[in-house]
């Protein structure tokens, strides 16, 4: 299982559209084979931070994300709603049984 975090730090001025554009990109990456999770979280006590939290069965389902039209559209305007870089952390988990 892959999880992904990707921290988004909006510019205030950019929230709404970015906003408008993550809710189609939240959508369309659920609904694809391969995906486990695909949540967009507000920080709560950080105004316009963000989280985009990813969880996919294996790496070839990220890979088949990374390049979907949904997601491709959406990194190449990501920068416009920035307000620091991205930071995007990825990790190789198993589910855990307790």
């Amino acid at each position: 299982m892959i999880i992904i975090h990707a921290v988004f730090h909006v510019n205030p001025e950019r929230r709404e559209t970015f906003l408008a554009e993550t809710g189609p990109l939240v959508a369309a990456s659920q609904a694809e084979e391969g995906n486990l999770s695909y949540e967009l979280y507000e920080h709560s006590e950080q105004k316009n931070v963000f989280i985009m939290v990813e969880t996919w069965r294996d790496s070839e389902a990220v890979k088949f994300h990374n390049a979907t039209s949904h997601f491709t559209a959406f990194a190449g305007k990501a920068g416009e709603f920035l307000s620091a870089p991205l930071d995007v952390k990825v990790y190789s988990a198993e589910q855990a049984n307790v």
